[in-house]
């Protein structure tokens, strides 16, 4: 499946999971991460992540969809990291 997560966290646990995010998916934006990933796979990440995480002030946002070809991207202004990947 093909995932854009986004994340909302104090300053002092930003670092952590931004390491963390950047295991599993590909970093685009502050805080904006989007790639492939397995079910699997994101169950580990919202698990990791929930051990980070404050529920009571962070919050972790994932939109879903089965394929990237589902999702219509526009990018306005400077793309901050590509994500094609030339071999």
């Amino acid at each position: 499946m093909y995932v854009i997560l986004v994340y909302d966290v104090n300053e002092k646990r930003t670092n952590k999971m931004l390491k963390l995010c950047r295991k599993y998916l590909n970093w685009i934006q502050n805080s904006v991460f989007e790639g492939e990933i397995s079910e699997v796979k994101l169950k580990e990440l919202k698990n990791r992540a929930s051990l980070i995480m404050d529920n009571e002030t962070d919050s972790l946002i994932i939109f879903k969809t089965r394929n990237e070809k589902w999702l219509d991207k526009e990018i306005v202004g400077k793309e901050r990291a590509k994500t094609d990947n030339f071999l």
